[in-house]
This record gives structure tokens, C-alpha cells and sequence, in this order.
């Protein structure tokens, strides 16, 4: 399958929810990481990414504005020794707990994952890891989704994929399919797509492109390969109307 542009798909798509984008640069010398959260709801555009040492965590902006809390306040990076987990809520934390403590592998972590609880939607659960080989000499990725059964909550299907590292591929997975009333999940593998050079050009191709209306936060991550060194953009709706970017 040819590699898509992200901002075509995005453009096209006004309410894909959240999004994760991991894949290499054409280069070869950095390994892209990108996660979006969108919101409808003032409860869920009233959020903003911070870092969180070598992580992030999304907070409320005005917390006397916060309705619930439990869906929209959590760590969706996480930094592992080399890996990185990437998630849409609080099973980040629970994942880094079971791969460290209980010594599990990202799959079999994934087990204990299930959709979100916000019926009618249920917004699927998204997932990822990538993992930095130690010597330098590469890295690979996988992105997982955990829904119910076409709609049913009484199943819930998870699936997970993983890749290998092509130079100048990607791949993207986000909750919600075309449907933007009815808000069905994520339907089929991780879509590949394009991925630049430089982190910037990713970060405002990636931001620029999404739903104006919708979009609340945005965070990218370029980690170089052999060296480990860390480049991480920043932009939040909420600061960055008021000329604040970070």
C-alpha cells in the first residue's frame, strides 16, 4: 500500500478523536513519534499537554471548568528504559506498570486493556510502544486498539501490529472512523503514511491539518537512533491562541 500525506487524511477526517503516529524519518536517523487529542465537549477542550520529566501528561487548562475528570486528566507518554508507550488515557500508567513490575511483554499487557466506558461511543482504546534497541543500531514499533465488537460491549477485540522500520514510513491509528456523529471506532490496520525530516515540518503539518474546531493538543517526538538524543514539540490550543508555544 502506498504511503498517504497525514495532512491530506487528516484534513479529510473532522473528528478522527485521538491519534498516534509512529514510524521512521527518510533519513534513517530518527525514529517520529506524534500524538493529537480532539474534544467536542467543553470538559474535553478544556485540556492541555505539560511534560512530565521524559514524558508527557495532558491536565485540565481551567480546572474550575472540569466536569470529569477520570476520561481526560492522564499520562499518555511514558519513558521505559529504551521504550517509549504512547496511549489515549490512563492505561499508559497501567501498561508501564505491568511491562516493569509484573515483567510482561507490551502483548501480553494489552490483555488487561479494554475500551473506555462512555456509552453510547466507547471510544476504543489505542496503545503503542516503540522500543530503541540499546547498541543504537535501530528500533521497531507497534500500535494496538482494543474496541468492542463492531459496536456490541459485550466482546471486546483487540488487535496489534508490529513494524519494522521502513526510512520515510509510518503509521497511524486514531479512535473514531469517517463518521463524525455517530463517532463509530477505528476500522482495519494502521494507515502508513509519509514522514519528514524535520520535526517542526511534522509538527505544524500535523496541526495545521487538523479540524480547527476540534483539535486541543498536539505532541511530537523525534528520537535520534543511534544516539538516543530527544527533540519534543508541544502545541496546545489553549496557550497557543494566546501566542504561547512550546
Amino acid at each position: 500500500m502506498q504511503a498517504k500525506k497525514i495532512e491530506t487524511l487528516l484534513k479529510d477526517s473532522p473528528y478522527p478523536g485521538r491519534g498516534i503516529i509512529m514510524g521512521s524519518t527518510p533519513d534513517g536517523v530518527h525514529a517520529g513519534i506524534a500524538y493529537f487529542i480532539m474534544g467536542r465537549s467543553d470538559n474535553s477542550r478544556n485540556r492541555v499537554f505539560e511534560e512530565n520529566g521524559s514524558g508527557l501528561r495532558a491536565k485540565a487548562f481551567d480546572e474550575s471548568k472540569v466536569t470529569d475528570p477520570s476520561l481526560i486528566i492522564y499520562n499518555p507518554v511514558k519513558v521505559m528504559g529504551d521504550s517509549i508507550i504512547v496511549t489515549n488515557g490512563d492505561q499508559t500508567d497501567q501498561i508501564a506498570r505491568l511491562m516493569g513490575r509484573e515483567q510482561l511483554t507490551f502483548q501480553q499487557a494489552l490483555q488487561f486493556i479494554a475500551f473506555e466506558p462512555d456509552k453510547p461511543y466507547y471510544t476504543p482504546r489505542i496503545s503503542a510502544v516503540m522500543n530503541l534497541c540499546s547498541d543504537g543500531l535501530g528500533f521497531r514499533y507497534q500500535l494496538s486498539i482494543a474496541k468492542t465488537a463492531n459496536g456490541n460491549p459485550d466482546s471486546c477485540n483487540r488487535f496489534l501490529y508490529t513494524y519494522e522500520p521502513l526510512a520515510g514510513l509510518g503509521h497511524f491509528i486514531h479512535t473514531y472512523g469517517d463518521d463524525d456523529k455517530n463517532l463509530p471506532s477505528f476500522s482495519g490496520e494502521p494507515v502508513a503514511v509519509e514522514m519528514p525530516n524535520d520535526i517542526d515540518g511534522f509538527t505544524e503539518g500535523v496541526w495545521n491539518a487538523l479540524n480547527a474546531a476540534n483539535k486541543v493538543s498536539l505532541f511530537t517526538r523525534f528520537v535520534e537512533v543511534k544516539t538516543g538524543n530527544v527533540q519534543s514539540r508541544i502545541v496546545n490550543k489553549n496557550k497557543f491562541e494566546k501566542g504561547e508555544y512550546q
